[in-house]
């Protein structure tokens, strides 16, 4: 059943951004010269457990930092919502503090 729960996430992840990817191609304010250019935070900016983690669940993690707004826009389907969340930057992000730093969702991350 883990193994199940565990494909599902990275499906979702991988749809997400592949529906960010999606959306970002057809926004003229996101094109120039006919390039897409996908926004992620750097590497430093995660864990260093998250950091050694699978490389599209890392990258999902840096689309999710520097695009908390966007991620925010889409529900969760994963069956988290008794966890609180209400969105898929749930999954990720579960608060940034007054200081700036942010405590991550280690949800997304298995």
């Amino acid at each position: 059943m883990t193994g199940r729960l565990n494909r599902r996430l990275i499906t979702l992840l991988l749809a997400t951004v592949g529906l960010a990817l999606l959306v970002s191609a057809c926004s003229s304010n996101n094109q120039s010269d006919g390039k897409v250019e996908l926004k992620l935070a750097p590497l430093s900016a995660l864990p260093k457990d998250i950091q050694q983690g699978a490389p599209k669940v890392v990258e999902a993690y840096r689309f999710a930092i520097a695009n908390p707004d966007y991620l925010a826009q889409f529900p969760c389907y994963c069956g988290c919502g008794g966890m609180g969340h209400k969105s898929n930057a749930d999954c990720y992000i579960r608060q940034v503090k007054p200081d700036g730093s942010i405590d991550f969702e280690t949800h997304a991350f298995f």
